[in-house]
């Protein structure tokens, strides 16, 4: 017997040599695996952002992900998980933004190379460590076909699949309301906002013979007009007409509008017009054809048009006016408890400025339109079932996506323009912008496995699953879904598969802020790898939250240790003469045989049903309640006073129980089942071809 069974289980020392050992067979490599393999099986890996240490939420899909790709690799698939890299735009941006703070430097005055420089060598580190933590995981993805967003081939499929767009109509360059912050300096698409209900006062200002009601007063200066409902009577003879009264920096002019936007029943149905500070007051300009004056500047703070109000911050400036208002005799009355949503950055928290400027704008309606009918026609299933629902509300309202971003960290956007032409050639104004970096991810399926030309392409594409988080099903999945029939004319993915937050053991939400966040790697390093998958797995159903504690990686550590008990109680009785092998079973230890292909038959049908979480609890419990508590116990008083016939069958029982349970716990706890895998006694010594990866996955049989 290996002397290692006789030592208690040892996580830290066995996981990195039995890591090196898959990675030298190559089977990670579907080209290299072991028998003919007629099927394909993909699954590419959502790619961790490469700019710093790996969280939970990357342990839940490398769990899920490793699970899947070694089920069907066993099954005897040819099995391609792709692993790769993201160099996410904005996000590491803020993160390399946090260094220079901390180095008392700002990004702002910096030669842009030498910003990208510092941030790729910066993202290339992180990408590196990254990587060494998704093995310590146990991800048995093919490390010899990893990607990066960055990688030129990949750029080139990305900026060849915005010159298709502009080429078919369906991108633009406009003037439109966007989403901007004043400490990021970047415009944000309607996916990186958060939306937040806030309580602050409602003014009612004066305007000539209107009181109208507004929460921000300080943008008065940029009002170019009135507006009414068109069928609300108290306001009907002023449509038409022009107004005028005393402002506080002078005389004012505005026209009165009727608009079916306004609401009537908000404060007194009158409402000003400030198309360059509102989206809804934009989209109400454009339709009366009126002048945008912009009184804010990209740093939150009003402008010279706003007289002696010039250079106040928007927070500090709408005190001051609102106590000129009312010294002035312009103010009615103020309502404090008005309840309202704004809009605030996801990365900074900071009240968004809607700004008008100049952006890159991707239609989206007819690339929804394809997408649609593949959910709708059932081309691609949804785990859980009501994300299809979801889904589909969400691409019947889709609107144009400002894939534009002010910031050096990304692809940049081939294309240069005089004012609103755009050219793709090299004459004329570069553009400076940088692609969203869900422009590039969005594309991630096909540009990852060499589109169009690619073996890769051809053979793995459309690939089998996307696993990957709920909560960026909009930013992420309808993209990939999108573009992938936009290029490709295939879905990129027949089965999505999403899991939900994981939160702290009362059910909140971890966060730095709060100091409840769990590092993976510190319970994997303390308890095992092994228990930390199982404790993801295990309880965690689609897209719900699954909570995570300490106590419960502990439990799955206690499971590994009973595993590792029950192997060397058994291979100690198989050690020797192998003349038990050939022998029948005794009815008793048949009926055990038996109850044991019930659970391979449960298990294999949960998994192929994509309920991993069951799965793992009936293999857990079969392994522990069954096996140890009682199989094992009642084994113990065969081989004290059984004949030679009955412990021989015992033990060629207790030799399929463990070999067929170490085959069905492998894709959850792949380090330990593997280590004992190597222990049992086989004819065959060649380790390369023995490996339990590779093994077969036990037929499930039908009575």
């Amino acid at each position: 017997m290996d002397p290692k069974l006789l030592k208690p289980y040892d996580p830290k020392e066995t996981e990195k040599r039995i890591y090196k050992i898959w990675e030298d067979s190559d089977f990670f490599n579907p080209d290299k695996l072991p028998g003919k393999r007629k099927e394909n099986f993909t699954v590419i890996m959502p790619p961790p952002n490469a700019n710093g240490s790996l969280h939970v939420g990357h342990a839940v899909f490398v769990s899920i992900e490793d699970l899947i790709i070694r089920y069907q690799r066993m099954c005897g698939k040819k099995t391609l998980w792709l692993p790769g890299a993201d160099h996410a735009g904005f996000e590491t941006q803020t993160v390399y933004e946090k260094k220079l703070e901390k180095e008392g430097r700002t990004r702002f005055g910096m030669d842009p190379n030498k910003l990208r420089d510092e941030i790729m060598t910066f993202t290339l580190e992180n990408k590196s460590f990254m990587e060494n933590q998704l093995r310590e995981l146990g991800a048995s993805c093919d490390w010899s076909r990893e990607k990066f967003t960055l990688d030129e081939d990949v750029v080139k499929i990305v900026h060849d699949t915005f010159k298709k767009l502009h080429n078919d109509g369906l991108v633009y360059r406009g003037q439109r309301s966007i989403n901007w912050c004043t400490k990021h300096q970047t415009s944000l698409s309607e996916l990186e906002t958060i939306s937040e209900e806030r309580i602050d006062p409602l003014y009612y200002m004066k305007y000539g013979p209107f009181v109208l009601a507004t929460v921000r007063p300080e943008t008065k200066f940029g009002d170019t007009a009135i507006a009414v409902n068109p069928k609300d009577d108290r306001y009907k003879k002023w449509i038409g007409k022009e107004i005028e009264f005393e402002g506080l920096i002078g005389p004012v002019k505005l026209k009165v509008v009727a608009d079916d936007y306004v609401d009537q029943s908000f404060g007194t149905g009158v409402v000003k017009i400030t198309p360059a500070h509102d989206p809804n007051d934009f989209e109400m300009a454009k339709r009366h054809d009126l002048e945008i004056i912009e009184i804010i500047d990209k740093y939150g703070k009003l402008n010279e048009k706003c007289g002696k109000y010039a250079g106040l911050k928007v927070e500090e400036a709408r005190k001051i006016i609102a106590e000129d208002l009312k010294k002035a005799g312009l103010l009615d009355h103020v309502e404090n408890e008005y309840k309202h949503a704004v809009k605030k950055c996801y990365k900074c928290e900071r009240i968004l400025e809607p700004k008008i400027l100049p952006q890159w704008f991707v239609r989206m309606k007819p690339l929804a339109e394809k997408a649609i009918k593949a959910i709708e026609d059932d081309k691609i299933i949804f785990y859980p079932e009501h994300y299809k629902k979801i889904m589909l509300h969400w691409l019947n309202n889709i609107e144009d996506w400002n894939i534009s971003r002010q910031i050096v960290w990304g692809i940049p956007i081939p294309a240069w323009y005089k004012g609103d032409e755009i050219h793709m050639g090299e004459d004329w104004t570069r553009e400076n912008d940088t692609f969203d970096t869900w422009f590039s991810s969005g594309q991630w399926p096909f540009a990852t496995l060499g589109y169009p030309d690619g073996k890769d392409f051809k053979e793995f594409y459309p690939t089998q699953v996307m696993e990957t988080a709920g909560e960026i099903i909009f930013f992420w999945v309808a993209r990939m879904i999108m573009f992938g029939l936009y290029r490709t004319s295939k879905i990129p993915f027949d089965t999505v598969y999403l899991h939900g937050l994981v939160t702290t053991k009362d059910g909140k939400k971890m966060s730095k802020s709060k100091g409840n966040v769990m590092n993976p790697l510190d319970l994997s390093l303390k308890y095992g790898t092994d228990a930390l998958r199982m404790g993801l797995i295990i309880g965690n159903t689609p897209g719900t939250s699954t909570a995570l504690y300490e106590e419960k990686i502990k439990a799955y550590k206690l499971f590994a240790n009973k595993l590792w008990n029950i192997s060397r109680f058994i291979i100690e009785r198989l050690n020797g003469n192998n003349d038990w092998m050939n022998v029948s079973l005794t009815k008793d230890d048949q009926n055990l045989i038996n109850e044991l292909q019930l659970t391979l038959n449960d298990v294999t049908k949960n998994i192929n049903d994509y309920k991993f979480y069951i799965a793992g609890e009936k293999v857990y419990h079969f392994i522990w309640h069954r096996l140890a508590d009682k199989i094992l116990e009642d084994s113990k008083i065969v081989f004290k006073d059984g004949d030679e016939i009955t412990i021989k069958s015992k033990k060629k029982m207790l030799y399929e129980m463990l070999t067929t349970s170490l085959k069905i716990l492998h894709p959850f706890m792949p380090f330990i089942t593997e280590e004992i895998w190597s222990m049992i006694p086989k004819d065959n010594s060649d380790q390369k071809s023995n490996l339990l990866m590779v093994e077969s996955w036990p037929k499930t049989k039908i009575w």
